[in-house]
């Protein structure tokens, strides 16, 4: 009988033959941020529409088109978009931002826009994502680009390109957005619909627009460089001496905006051309005045997400290896039924000590269990039958050796087994026991 009922457009399954790879990814991930005093916090997959639509923009992409919203006994929630929003008004709700500064948190979550699906842009992904609040300092813009290029290096990613550019803070950006306006104005008949709806509330939007026709006007549009308040200036070009001092290459690139209204002062997106047209991997920012705007006090923050899916693609196209997929370290087939309970408590024994073991549970014969032993991947197996129970002795196999080696079934099993698991593991081969 045939399925009838698949996953969404534009979601994705992760079965366990896979996993490994994602594991790999978030483990680097974790370290990394760990290591640079950021602490997990995991927050609702939705929040009420109104968070995202006071701090992404409603003159954005994401707020306008592409945000899965339902209405629920008169309350509107949306499944998050991005991992920002919700992550700043955990914080504040919780009472953290009134704890020593900065607050550093990091999460892996998953987000739902509707977008058209393509290869590293789905409808449900996943992001790493950290944030940091209550330094206004250029050395914290610094030390957050410095943990993304931590983790790309780490898992071996080449072939990437750091862009950053600074847009300024709502003063500066005011001058900004009378020029773009003046140089859009004579334009305007020629951009969609959307961009021209945003030429008056938000013309920035306009240089982020995906229109083919759009990007090719906005291309000789002003710099927000060019525009800079000092303070801003004197940010930015911190911000390019302490990225020299830890020997992190980049470009700066004015073009790049980000696509959500919260970000002020420092932009930057690591880029790569090994997945395609969607070849930023990670992308993030400051964003000082998104607390305040969501009712809180001034408070300075800032922070990045990375796209798993993304970086998985990248590491395959690039013939990375991920962390080995460990399979079961010891298969016991039981000869019959009576053998059963005894390989049962064995393989308790050891699973209580942390190794993955497996026996019959479905009444094949001997030499099914010894291809299904095959296909977990099985470092050693072993037999038991009625001479094993009452000799109390049997035949331990190496797999992929081929070699055989006798162990106890007494008290003294579970350390035996260990200290053969653990010199295969470290030293390849078997040690007499």
């Amino acid at each position: 009988m045939a399925l009838t009922i698949k996953r969404p457009n534009g979601t994705e399954d992760v079965i366990p033959k896979n996993i490994y790879k994602w594991h790999t990814v978030e483990r680097a991930a974790r370290e990394a941020a760990s290591g640079y005093g950021f602490r997990e916090i995991r927050i609702p997959t939705f929040e009420n529409t109104e968070l995202f639509q006071r701090s992404v923009g409603e003159t954005t992409d994401v707020v306008q088109k592409e945000m899965y919203s339902v209405i629920a006994k008169e309350t509107k929630f949306t499944l998050r978009p991005e991992g920002t929003a919700g992550t700043i008004r955990a914080l504040m709700q919780n009472g953290l931002l009134n704890e020593a500064m900065p607050q550093k948190v990091f999460y892996i979550l998953s987000c739902f826009r509707h977008e058209r699906p393509q290869a590293g842009r789905l409808r449900e992904f996943h992001q790493f994502g950290v944030e940091m609040a209550g330094s206004s300092l250029p050395s914290a813009d610094a030390d957050i680009i410095s943990l993304a290029s931590d983790i790309i290096n780490t898992l071996g990613i080449k072939n990437t390109e750091l862009k950053i550019n600074s847009i300024g803070c709502p003063k500066c950006r005011a001058e900004y957005h009378k020029a773009l306006k003046k140089y859009f104005e004579d334009k305007k008949d020629k951009l969609c619909e959307t961009c021209q709806s945003r030429l008056e509330k938000n013309p920035m939007r306009i240089l982020d627009c995906k229109s083919p026709v759009c990007s090719e006007i906005a291309k000789d549009a002003p710099l927000i460089l060019d525009y800079l308040c000092d303070e801003c200036a004197e940010h930015f070009e911190k911000l390019k001496f302490y990225l020299d001092n830890l020997d992190i290459k980049y470009t700066v690139d004015p073009k790049i905006v980000r696509g959500l209204d919260y970000y002020t002062k420092t932009v930057f997106e690591f880029v790569t051309t090994d997945i395609g047209a969607q070849g930023t991997i990670c992308g993030g920012g400051r964003y000082d005045g998104l607390i305040e705007q969501l009712g809180g006090q001034k408070t300075p923050a800032l922070g990045f997400a990375m796209g798993l899916e993304r970086l998985i693609i990248t590491m395959e196209n690039q013939g990375i290896s991920f962390d080995s997929d460990m399979g079961c370290n010891l298969y016991i087939a039981p000869m019959d039924d009576n053998a059963v309970p005894h390989a049962m408590k064995l393989a308790k024994s050891l699973r209580d000590e942390g190794f993955w073991v497996e026996y019959d549970v479905v009444g094949r014969g001997l030499k099914s269990q010894m291809k299904y032993s095959d296909k977990l991947g099985a470092t050693f197996t072993m037999v038991l039958g009625d001479n094993e129970i009452t000799s109390k002795k049997a035949r331990l196999k190496n797999m992929k050796s081929g070699e055989e080696i006798e162990i106890a079934l007494d008290s003294s099993f579970v350390q035996n087994f260990s200290n053969i698991a653990v010199g295969e593991m470290f030293n390849g081969v078997l040690e007499d026991i």
